[in-house]
């Protein structure tokens, strides 16, 4: 159609598109930019198949859930400003963005949901001879999207082409003030310090932390390994054992009884040390289960050489958490179960991450489990004044011999300490 213009008007006798081409034309852009995220595989991800205080989980961890459920529910209705929802891997953010999407669809609103790879994907792809939106044209359009969702900000390969281009696109939202949803598993100190300062600020973004762990179990960390000792619990120690003496056996029962009440109270460290074999990992080993049934709360149980491990691995390439990321979250957990320390390769490099990990904990007074089989006078100087300080670290010597059940008979019963740590 030709609008009806006075003559001298810049769009005199310029044909433009009627108001029905200009919606359909709308809507079929709007329909590829959906088609980006690929929304309609998510429809089953609403508020209503949401579960925001699951079972299993800790108060704290569930307060945080609840919170962040209720703020996106909230955002759906009325999305307003920036919406940033963060934390690990599996804990519900992409299901409780898809929801907010789902939400507004439903209500005819349009709204853009990308994940942020696929995003500069079909950004590069607009480079292609074949193309059939310009790169200028979708730029543009994710610009001004009316409610633009950005998922797994982070997980994409940080070149300086997609840091410039995440960076363009959400300082123009930015300024603009558009409604923007965030989700990202990194740390805020770890994204782009331009990125940052602008997801720090208070007057537009609404920020949520989720604490809750990953809920797909076969995406789990690997760095605990508690799922092997389940069946280790107080209930199934024998602190009666027949091959000992009389005062042996009250001795070992005082000792549960310890254990048992560090569970209740706990605060600071409990080192049990004895030769191998004596019972310090079931130990160990049911005061983290008890601590779980009781409080829903994370526990990191790990044997020593097997948490270096984890911690070298992180400087693989194919790696995909950081050593800063896998370090914190060890030095935080809500308890860490050291099993065998003294059995590592003493290399400097080990001495001082162990360092690190155990002033923090020794510090905050986190509540940490030690086993060892080596004796006070053989720790390093750091780590003993820490077992011997009795403010912070209840020291046990467990003084029963090695058993082992499936033979039925005792081995050798030299006096702790046995072994002498590796140099």
């Amino acid at each position: 159609m030709v609008p009806d213009l006075p003559p001298g008007h810049p769009d005199f006798g310029r044909a433009v598109p009627c108001s029905c081409r200009q919606q359909e034309r709308s809507a079929r852009r709007m329909r590829s930019l959906q088609s980006i995220g690929n929304l309609e595989v998510m429809q089953r991800l609403t508020f209503a198949s949401f579960t925001p205080e699951p079972a299993m989980l800790s108060a704290e961890k569930a307060k945080s859930l609840r919170m962040a459920f209720e703020t996106c529910r909230m955002y759906a209705e009325h999305p307003e400003g920036w919406l940033l929802l963060t934390g690990t891997y599996g804990c519900g953010k992409t299901h409780l963005a898809a929801a907010i999407a789902n939400a507004q669809l439903e209500l005819g609103a349009p709204v853009v949901f990308a994940i942020v790879p696929d995003l500069l994907d079909h950004l590069r792809g607009t480079f292609a001879p074949e193309a059939e939106t310009s790169y200028d044209d979708l730029f543009e359009q994710l610009r001004n999207a009316p409610l633009l969702i950005l998922d797994d900000l982070g997980a994409h390969s940080s070149t300086p082409w997609a840091q410039e281009k995440l960076f363009q696109l959400l300082n123009h939202r930015y300024n603009a003030q558009l409604p923007t949803v965030i989700t990202t598993n990194q740390r805020l100190d770890d994204l782009d310090p331009r990125l940052r300062s602008r997801l720090q600020d208070q007057d537009l973004v609404i920020h949520r932390q989720i604490l809750a762990p990953d809920f797909r179990p076969e995406q789990q960390t690997e760095l605990s390994s508690l799922a092997l000792h389940r069946n280790q619990t107080f209930a199934t120690f024998n602190a009666g054992r027949s091959d000992m003496s009389v005062d042996k056996r009250n001795e070992l029962r005082k000792v549960v009884s310890l254990c048992q009440r560090f569970v209740i109270d706990t605060q600071g460290w409990l080192v049990l040390a004895g030769e191998n074999g004596c019972g310090k990992t079931h130990l160990a080993a049911a005061i983290a289960n008890e601590f779980v049934d009781q409080t829903r709360a994370d526990v990191v149980f790990v044997v020593v050489p097997d948490l270096l491990d984890h911690l070298r691995a992180s400087f693989s390439p194919q790696s995909n958490v950081s050593l800063d990321r896998r370090f914190d979250e060890i030095k935080r957990a809500p308890m860490l179960i050291l099993d065998d320390l003294g059995i590592e390769s003493a290399t400097p490099w080990a001495r001082e991450k162990l360092f690190q990990l155990l002033n923090f904990r020794y510090t905050a007074m986190l509540p940490t489990v030690i086993t060892t089989c080596i004796g006070v006078e053989d720790l390093d100087p750091w780590l003993r004044t820490r077992v011997l300080d009795a403010s912070r670290c209840r020291f046990v010597a467990i003084t029963a011999p090695a058993f082992f059940v499936s033979r039925n008979v005792v081995s050798d019963k030299k006096s702790y300490p046995v072994r002498k740590p590796k140099q």
